[in-house]
């Protein structure tokens, strides 16, 4: 059975808006390979907009530093999968995936493979609430925002964790993984 790992920045205070935090190099590395070890990506809608609008097209020469590059041409190659109720379709190396969210993340975990990975906010939420996160990461940057979504608001039941590694960065952000106690 493949890992479903779920990563996601966020500053201090629990902000996880991606427009509160500052990209480097080192992060951009750290995500490419967290993208290179798994078999498929798995999107809500609105994560996988963001994503498609930000690095499906490709950039014009010089637009973008190129130690952006890796992540961008991984995540354009990645294998996804898309939750959602509200588009018609989708495209980018990605299928639909509907009715019931359990079931279908079950099969797609029950695949060979390397592992899956999920990003985003409402989607893992749901996806931790039915206990099918296999591994947390949290990159946590040194910025305090006094604003914006914060990270599992309204989840229903704890989900204990077990602290399996600490990386920092040379920016002062922490990477902190975790897998669920079972």
């Amino acid at each position: 059975m493949r890992p479903l790992r779920y990563s996601i920045n966020l500053t201090v205070d629990g902000c996880c808006d991606h427009r509160t935090i500052t990209p480097d190099e080192e992060l951009h590395r750290h995500h490419a390979g967290n993208l290179a070890r798994a078999d498929a990506l798995l999107f809500g809608r609105t994560t996988y907009e963001m994503m498609e609008s930000a690095w499906r097209p490709a950039a014009a020469p010089g637009a973008r530093p190129g130690w952006m590059e890796p992540f961008a041409r991984t995540i354009d190659a990645a294998r996804k999968y898309v939750v959602s109720s509200t588009l018609e379709r989708v495209d980018w190396n990605a299928e639909l995936v509907r009715g019931d969210l359990a079931a279908a993340v079950r099969r797609l975990k029950a695949e060979p493979g390397d592992g899956l990975f999920v990003g985003g906010v409402r989607l893992p939420m749901a996806l931790a609430e039915l206990g099918l996160i296999d591994e947390y990461e949290f990159v946590v940057h040194p910025r305090i925002v006094g604003h914006g979504p914060s990270l599992f608001a309204g989840l229903a039941k704890y989900v204990d964790l077990r602290p399996v590694r600490t990386v920092p960065f040379d920016s002062g952000a922490l990477v902190m993984t975790y897998e669920p106690v079972r």
